[in-house]
Order: C-alpha cells, then sequence, then structure tokens
C-alpha cells in the first residue's frame, strides 16, 4: 500500500466522501477549523457527503442538528451511525419484539427500536442479545447488566472498539474501553458492527450511492482499515487522534493513500511520491532509508516530508519505524 497522487481535487475523482466525525469535522462541541468550508466545496463540486460515525451515542437527527449548528449543513440522512449497524445486525439473528439488552445512550437505544425490537436494562432471561455503545453516562450497574446477559449466553454485539476519542480535553476513553469490561468479565469477545468493519460504511455506500468513494478519518485502526477492508481509497488528516509517529508505523492494512491536515485535503490535489530504491521525494524533500537509518533533506511544506518520510519507511523493512532514527526524522520535520 503506497500513497497515491492526485493531479485534479480528490472531489473531482472520488463521488462521494465518507467523513468521520470526530476528529475529522469536530472535535468535542467544536467545528474542525476547515470543515464547514470544505463540506460546502465538496458538494458544490458534485461530490456526495455522509457522515459516518462509530459514535453510537446520538441519533442522527441530533448529530445533524448538532452539524448544522456548527455551520455543516446535514440533515438525518446524511448521517450513518454504527448504532444503526449495530441493530440491524441483531435484528438478522432474532425475530421482532425480541428483549435487546442496550448497554449505551439514546442513540442506541432508538436504533434498536426502529429495527422492531425491545430496548431493556435488565439482564432477564429473555434478553436475546446484548448491544454496547458509547455513553457519557455509563454505569457500573449497567455495565454488570450487560456482563450477567452475555454470560448467560446473548448474543454480544459492539457498535464500535474504539479504544479513545479525541476531546476538547484530549484524548479519553471511547466504547472500546468499556467493551473490554464486559469481555474480560465473561471470556466474551463481541461481533462489532462499526468500523473497520464492513456494515457500517456499507450503508454509507448505499446511502449516498457511491460507485468510488473517499472514505476520510483520523484514526489508522477505524477508518483507514475500512477503507483497505473495502477496496477504497482512505484519507487520513492530522486533525484527531493519529499523529505522523503513527502514520510512519501503519501496518500495511491501515496505510492511508492520501495524507492531509484536515478534511479540507478532499478537495485539493496530491502531490506524486517518487520512490527510486532507497529514496523517496516529494517537491522539495527527499528521504533515504537504508541499513536501519533514515536520513531527511530538504525544504518546503512538512507534509510533504512526511508524505516522502512515509513512503521511503514503508518500502524498506530495515528501518524501525518506532526507533531513534524515525524519531529524529520527524523531529526534522518539525514533530
Amino acid at each position: 500500500m503506497s500513497l497515491l497522487a492526485a493531479d485534479r481535487p480528490l472531489n473531482e475523482l472520488y463521488d462521494a466522501m465518507l467523513l468521520d466525525l470526530d476528529g475529522v469535522v469536530y472535535i468535542g462541541p467544536s467545528a474542525v477549523p476547515a470543515a464547514p468550508e470544505a463540506v460546502g466545496k465538496a458538494r458544490a463540486a458534485g461530490a456526495r457527503v455522509a457522515f459516518v460515525t462509530n459514535n453510537a451515542g446520538r441519533t442522527p437527527a441530533r448529530i445533524a442538528e448538532l452539524l448544522t449548528g456548527l455551520g455543516v449543513a446535514a440533515s438525518p440522512e446524511d448521517v450513518v451511525t454504527s448504532a444503526e449497524a449495530a441493530a440491524r445486525l441483531v435484528s438478522t439473528r432474532f425475530p421482532a419484539g425480541s428483549d435487546v439488552l442496550v448497554v449505551g445512550d439514546t442513540g442506541l437505544r432508538q436504533a434498536v427500536r426502529r429495527m422492531g425490537l425491545r430496548p431493556v436494562t435488565v439482564a432477564t432471561a429473555s434478553v436475546v442479545a446484548v448491544v454496547q455503545g458509547y455513553t457519557p453516562r455509563i454505569t457500573r450497574d449497567l455495565l454488570e447488566q450487560g456482563a450477567l446477559a452475555v454470560a448467560r449466553g446473548a448474543f454480544y454485539v459492539a457498535s464500535n472498539a474504539d479504544a479513545t476519542a479525541p476531546s476538547e480535553m484530549g484524548i479519553t476513553p471511547a466504547n472500546g474501553s468499556f467493551v473490554r469490561v464486559i469481555a474480560h468479565a465473561t471470556g466474551v469477545e463481541p461481533v462489532v458492527a462499526g468500523k473497520p468493519m464492513r456494515p457500517l460504511h456499507e450503508e454509507g455506500i448505499l446511502r449516498t450511492g457511491a460507485r468510488n468513494p473517499l472514505i476520510v478519518g483520523d484514526r489508522l485502526d477505524t477508518d483507514i482499515e475500512g477503507a483497505t477492508t473495502h477496496g477504497a481509497a482512505g484519507m487520513l488528516v492530522l486533525s484527531g487522534v493519529a499523529t505522523p509517529a503513527d502514520a510512519l508505523a501503519a501496518p500495511a492494512h491501515q496505510r492511508p493513500r492520501f495524507l492531509a491536515w484536515d478534511v479540507s485535503g478532499m478537495n485539493e490535489t496530491h502531490p506524486a511520491v517518487l520512490v527510486d530504491g532507497p529514496r523517496a521525494r516529494c517537491r522539495g524533500w527527499t528521504v533515504t532509508a537504508a541499513d536501519g537509518a533514515v536520513r531527511v533533506e530538504g525544504s518546503g511544506d512538512r507534509l510533504d516530508g512526511l508524505r516522502a518520510l512515509c513512503a521511503a519507511v514503508w518500502a524498506n523493512t530495515s528501518v524501525d519505524p518506532g526507533g531513534a532514527s524515525a524519531r529524529a526524522a520527524l523531529a526534522r520535520l518539525g514533530w
């Protein structure tokens, strides 16, 4: 997997933009500064936009309202949540009216109800499944009820397995961290409905009618791996969780096809990265990776330097992407 070049803006090359939310469009209560203009520009260019999120706490209507309040026009139909994917997964296994214990928030309960299932909060013998999604109001009692039902044999589904999420305070625990409580207590691993698994992005592709989507995200293990799973192009933005060091150390199935500072990268051209043996060049930067060491030379936009650095290290297995030489190369670029 290598970085791609684009001599036209990506919004002209791809027919739909499937955008993650946390870390891409907003962080906590605030929009990523570039997001409102970027989304509008992509739509003006003719690209369809869907907001595809592993966040299962809010309903699509609430998310659309939040986005609109931040200056990003959105309707509930534009929003695809992992709660919907999780509820659909359960509904394919059990008849309408079945009791489903929801360890989560309003968005997950409503998604379960829309699928014709009955959301409950107590681990009675009638519970056929446990569905877990993020809620800032998680309690010990709800986790205990979920664990009891799973231990008794209930089908266990997690809306997503994100360990962390960006917030205005910094990186905080997300659903995947709380999923470990029930999984560790019961020895049962959940079926994951959200990214990087297929159901969530498939719903986004269905809603947009996309044939050639661009998947935009700030996480390698969900957004970019999800793009790889679908055989779609993924653009990693550096406005959220992933750092340049994370991109450099990404395994092959989590490597993006494009790198960008933020979501505005979907409206831009992307330079070619030329790899010739141990050397990679991108505009004013040249990176040489050989004999376990990396050397960075040049000047210009440091994002171009990162592109060259990633290409060189990804192509040369003798270099430890987390080692001293790689760290020094990142420092040379200002990270």
